[in-house]
């Protein structure tokens, strides 16, 4: 297996690993937030059950397919021996409706509501920010060949925790700017009822994932 392959592969197997955890804070925060909050006994199972299928149909196949094509879209780029402005440029926009279409917020958001482009602009700079961290990620600039783990690929990718938390830091400022955008307006979700709950858990949601993710950080690099 070439070094950019095995980057692809730690790489991937990270990312599903986050987007398992997420979902795991998703469920146990909804849980929570039904049994405490004031709904009527019809209320209830139908949150529920909606956010159970979400996270089990959409949010978690969506999000492979993010995964993939951000991947796949850095790994070309690499092959093709061109990651020039014009060139990612022109990728991005061929390839980000697909993106799009498998973006979990995305889904669940109304294409004619008026907070709509804002979030589309801000999850085609998540998407951008994701690729351009992945070419970093799968280039194996140092030509390492001793990396064994998701750890020492970071380690050399980014070499100090400083330089790995600014990327970070990117990509879930990001994110938070998309929640903000439905949360300041929730009539742009397509749900029809627990909106205030399913805000609530993208919060927290949110915010628990952002500290695993920056206490991975100290993990790796301490």
């Amino acid at each position: 297996m070439d070094l950019l392959e095995r980057n692809y592969k730690i790489l991937e197997q990270n990312l599903i690993e986050q987007m398992e955890t997420s979902l795991g804070y998703g469920k146990k925060l909804i849980d929570k937030e039904v049994k405490t909050g004031v709904f009527n006994v019809i209320i209830k199972p139908i949150i529920k059950s909606f956010y159970k299928y979400w996270s089990d149909k959409d949010a978690r196949v969506g999000t492979l397919e993010q995964i993939r094509i951000t991947l796949d879209v850095a790994k070309e780029l690499i092959n093709n021996g061109d990651t020039s402005k014009e060139k990612f440029d022109k990728k991005i926009d061929e390839i980000f409706p697909l993106y799009l279409k498998n973006d979990q917020t995305n889904r669940q958001c109304k294409g004619n509501h008026e907070n709509y482009l804002k979030l589309k602009e801000v999850t085609k700079k998540c998407f951008i920010s994701q690729v351009e961290e992945s070419i970093l990620f799968l280039n194996g600039r140092n030509g390492n060949e001793d990396i064994k783990d998701y750890n020492d690929l970071s380690r050399a990718t980014f070499n100090t925790k400083d330089i790995a938390y600014k990327a970070l830091k990117r990509q879930l400022d990001y994110k938070e700017l998309g929640i903000q955008i439905v949360a300041q307006d929730d009539s742009i979700l397509k749900v029809p009822v627990g909106k205030k709950v399913i805000i609530t858990v993208l919060k927290k949601g949110f915010e628990l994932t952002k500290k695993q993710l920056i206490d991975d950080l100290d993990t790796i690099f301490n």
